[in-house]
């Protein structure tokens, strides 16, 4: 089985238009067939399976096949030859070789493939475009002649200009495989490289270790809990609550001079001293406010901490009983400065307590804010600004991992027994996000919207790729590997994009979870409404997987009118039963979210088979009706 790349759905409805009327444009050579002729040199001239009317330059005769130059399109198309008449029994190299003489264009091994694959596929070109296409394949002997042939012919039917970047972006962004691959080479390559700083080394590295290990920001948060929880928790052997002490002083979370007694206040006193906070999205924002509290607007400031307990979903309902009743007790004390230092330092205790204690249960749930327990944790620590601007967390991750304390290490084994047993939807998503953001595939549209996570935007990858293939003084062997790994993100972006009420996303995701690796290209197909907002009614994914166990898998899930149908092609064929205890789970999270599942239907892929097999499921799927009802947890 391959499907090493696949056929974007704005190419799909390219040859789709090969129905409709075609378009001339001045310089483009056409094979044409003379059908018909008409006074003033007016003739009907047929290319591919479109008929069309055009003023010759000179006299032909009907029946015979040309390749013909567009000289005009307006006011009417005017054709001149550009070789003469073509036998019918010439061989496609015969055709090619006398294009190429006329267009006076070398007879090169790579433009004969080139334009006897243009001729094939009926794709109209100019002599101009076809010199722009020999400057992008001289010199690039070490790529695939298939491949880039297809990544030329998707460049010029889309309209794109004819550049290298464009060329290497189409070529690489339309692999559905290797990005793992070329993330390891880079990464080789960087840390054999000579020729950059230490410190540029150092920033790249640590890019490239979130992307590598996702999940170690939440790892990192998990072991910041569980310390937090045993220098809380009065039962704790002092041992213990020592370790943990020094811990997150190694981590600079706590100051050298934090002890056992002053830690909960020396974190209090670490927050940024903010006269007003926005809104109380966050737990600091909360105890930062009740820091600001005075005689004059404590009845505000309590009705708002009421409202924010009340409504925060990461808090259980005894933890905000507890809040509620020490908000109810303060609200009977008399009000001035020390019983509103005590009234915060009990909050900000009680809420320290909560939110490790929660991360155990609940590491990647959401609030209306989008913010999870790790967020207010982190926020209650005062380090909310370094979690993307540093790899603060996954920094931590890394420290216990190269422990050789036995306590240390302990937590260690807690932290990832306990990430495997909570491993689920929201993990994927929580990694996605973490992968997404740290390859800044959407750096361009930040810097152009300005975003407000602007200044994080150095911790990413692709400007990071930017600087180095930019840079004169780095080796060529860093460059070339640097180029093809931005060429991949590139591509993603130039595939991608809108076609009148059509949407596409391209998006390749390398993933790792436990020592287990996936490459993942997600293909989205969809319409906009009216109002500009995706239609959620209607839509088209298609995942090409690359796994470990599972190997090379493609997912086709279709969705009309609310109806799931998902496909499944693998080599092994005996997915189906294993399938079938995760129906219940997938058609109930279906349900949560207003969709039916119709049925999946396994397809096994040979050895030779392409992708071409997945764009025709959907014509298929209406007679497979002895699959419905099997289901299965993507």
């Amino acid at each position: 089985m391959s499907f090493t790349s696949f056929n974007p759905i704005q190419i799909q409805q390219a040859n789709i238009s090969k129905t409709q009327p075609i378009t001339l444009k001045q310089g483009q050579v056409l094979h044409g067939t003379i059908k018909k002729l008409y006074p003033d040199q007016i003739a009907e001239v047929q290319v591919g399976g479109h008929r069309l009317l055009a003023k010759l330059e000179t006299p032909l005769k009907a029946g015979d096949s040309h390749f013909l130059q567009v000289t005009s399109v307006s006011p009417q198309a005017e054709l001149k030859v550009v070789t003469g008449p073509m036998d019918a029994s010439s061989t496609m190299k015969q055709q090619v070789n006398e294009l190429l003489d006329s267009l006076k264009i070398p007879k090169t091994a790579d433009m004969q493939q080139v334009v006897s694959h243009f001729l094939k596929e009926q794709v109209p070109i100019s002599k101009e475009q076809l010199l722009q296409v020999q400057n992008l394949l001289t010199g690039n002997d070490n790529l695939s002649k298939k491949d880039a042939v297809l990544a030329l012919q998707k460049m010029i039917e889309l309209k794109m200009p004819l550049t290298k970047e464009v060329f290497l972006g189409i070529l690489h962004g339309s692999k559905t495989s290797g990005m793992t691959d070329s993330l390891n080479l880079f990464a080789q390559s960087l840390l054999m490289d000579k020729s950059i700083s230490d410190n540029t080394k150092t920033e790249i590295t640590q890019t490239l270790n979130r992307i590598a290990k996702p999940l170690d920001e939440v790892k990192g948060a998990v072991i910041i809990s569980r310390a937090i929880q045993l220098l809380v928790t009065e039962s704790e052997p002092i041992g213990n609550k020592l370790h943990a002490l020094n811990l997150l002083k190694e981590s600079t979370i706590l100051p050298k001079q934090a002890t056992l007694s002053n830690w909960t206040q020396l974190l209090s006193d670490q927050f940024r001293h903010e006269t007003k906070p926005q809104s109380l999205q966050l737990a600091n924002n909360v105890i930062q406010t009740m820091k600001n509290m005075n005689e004059g607007n404590v009845s505000n400031v309590l009705n708002q901490v009421k409202t924010w307990t009340q409504n925060e979903p990461n808090l259980s309902q005894l933890q905000k009983n507890e809040l509620m009743t020490l908000t109810d007790r303060f609200e009977l004390l008399p009000k001035n400065s020390q019983t509103i230092a005590l009234f915060t330092k009990q909050m900000n205790e009680i809420l320290l307590k909560a939110y490790s204690s929660n991360i155990n249960n609940q590491p990647f749930n959401l609030n209306s804010n989008g913010a999870s327990a790790i967020d207010h944790l982190l926020s209650l620590i005062g380090r909310d600004e370094m979690r993307v601007e540093s790899g603060f967390l996954s920094n931590i991750a890394r420290v216990v991992n190269e422990s050789s304390q036995p306590q240390i290490q302990n937590l260690n084994q807690q932290a990832e027994l306990q990430l495997k047993e909570a491993f689920n939807g929201n993990t994927i998503q929580q990694a996605i996000k973490t992968v997404l953001n740290s390859l800044g595939i959407n750096y361009e549209a930040a810097l152009n919207q300005k975003s407000p996570e602007i200044e994080h935007l150095a911790a990413q990858l692709k400007p990071q790729l930017l600087s180095l293939v930019n840079d004169g003084t780095i080796s060529s062997s860093l460059k070339e590997v640097a180029e093809v790994l931005l060429a991949r993100m590139n591509g993603m972006q130039l595939l991608s994009g809108e076609n009148g009420h059509q949407q596409q996303i391209i998006i390749q995701i390398p993933l790792q979870f436990f020592g287990k690796s996936m490459d993942a290209t997600l293909q989205w197909n969809g319409r906009m409404k009216e109002d500009g907002k995706i239609d959620s009614n209607y839509a088209r994914v298609v995942f090409y997987l690359e796994m470990q166990s599972l190997k090379e898998t493609v997912i086709d899930m279709q969705v009309q009118n609310r109806i799931v149908t998902i496909s499944f092609y693998n080599e092994n064929n005996h997915l189906q039963p294993l399938s079938e205890p995760y129906q219940n789970i997938l058609k109930e999270r279906l349900s949560e979210k207003g969709y039916i599942l119709s049925g999946i239907f396994f397809k096994t892929l040979g050895k030779n088979s392409t992708e071409s097999t997945v764009k025709g499921s959907s014509e298929k799927i209406e007679g497979e009706s002895k699959y419905n009802g099997v289901d299965i947890r993507i």
